[in-house]
């Protein structure tokens, strides 16, 4: 005999780490953008966090609300997305955790990179990496797999060409050379986990393993929401009279736009109703 099982429900402590990252979010993201001279950044740093924060505020934070909603309906889909937007969450606030000159708000930094951080880890643990393989069975990947190789790819020629010739010299990267930063806190981020992880997922959704869905659906979501965030820092950047380079804005506009595309793509092509029969006892895995 076999049983018809839904999706998990969220258990209490991933809606609760959850709710408490949206609250601590609407709390850091507003006063950052709306409490005049919050910041005590170099003047060179400060659209970029004002960018960040209104796409944090307008764009990440309701997604993450539907997705925390829809996840705990049992939506794989609504789990998917809640994954990617933690992942983007954590990005952001381990960096203004790092980056950020101290403010009131360092314990809310830190507070959001440890509860995106611990929430992150225990929602990936969580799923059955073969869920979503199986309810993408038979969808093309080729495409989300060049992606995610472009994306580390020029990720890593972007910021070895700054860091490396400074290595070298012995002299401060261009990036933080306006400012107070020991060490370019982004490049460190990019090239210790975000390269890697783009490689890795490419490398696992090529082979078609069970996990390189699973990874390619949350850096999808986080890789675009932050794109995003790059496409919002640009345009404040540009309104202070900083220059920026036509080729990046036209890079980062086209990358975000196809990311967007193929996000889009990937979690309309996982079914709305997801079921799963158990096959420890000669059941099988089906999708609705």
């Amino acid at each position: 005999m076999t049983a018809t099982q839904h999706p998990r429900r969220l258990s209490r402590p991933y809606i609760v780490a959850s709710t408490l990252t949206l609250l601590l979010t609407v709390v850091a993201a507003g006063v950052g953008l709306f409490v005049p001279e919050f910041y005590r950044d170099a003047e060179v740093l400060l659209p970029q966090l004002y960018g960040q924060d209104l796409l944090t505020l307008v764009v990440a934070v309701p997604i993450l609300v539907g997705a925390l909603y829809y996840a705990d309906q049992g939506s794989l889909r609504g789990y998917v997305v809640w994954l990617g937007v933690t992942g983007y969450l954590l990005y952001t606030y381990a960096s203004y955790a790092l980056l950020t000159a101290f403010n009131e708000l360092y314990l809310v930094y830190v507070a959001l990179f440890g509860l995106t951080l611990f929430t992150l880890i225990g929602g990936v643990v969580r799923i059955d990496p073969t869920d979503l393989k199986e309810a993408l069975d038979g969808h093309p990947v080729r495409g989300y797999v060049a992606f995610q190789a472009l994306v580390a790819g020029l990720v890593a020629l972007m910021w070895l060409a700054e860091v490396g010739p400074a290595s070298l010299a012995g002299t401060r990267p261009p990036s933080i050379a306006e400012t107070t930063l020991p060490v370019p806190v982004i490049q460190s981020l990019d090239l210790g986990v975000v390269v890697p992880s783009f490689a890795l997922s490419a490398a696992l959704l090529w082979k078609q393993r069970a996990w390189g869905y699973v990874f390619t659906g949350v850096l999808l979501v986080k890789g675009t929401t932050l794109g995003l965030a790059v496409l919002a820092m640009i345009v404040f950047m540009l309104q202070n009279g900083q220059t920026v380079p036509l080729p990046q804005i036209l890079l980062f506009s086209l990358l975000s736009l196809i990311g967007l595309g193929l996000t889009t793509r990937f979690i309309r092509a996982i079914p709305r109703k997801f079921s799963k029969t158990q096959t420890h006892a000669g059941t099988e895995l089906r999708t609705d």
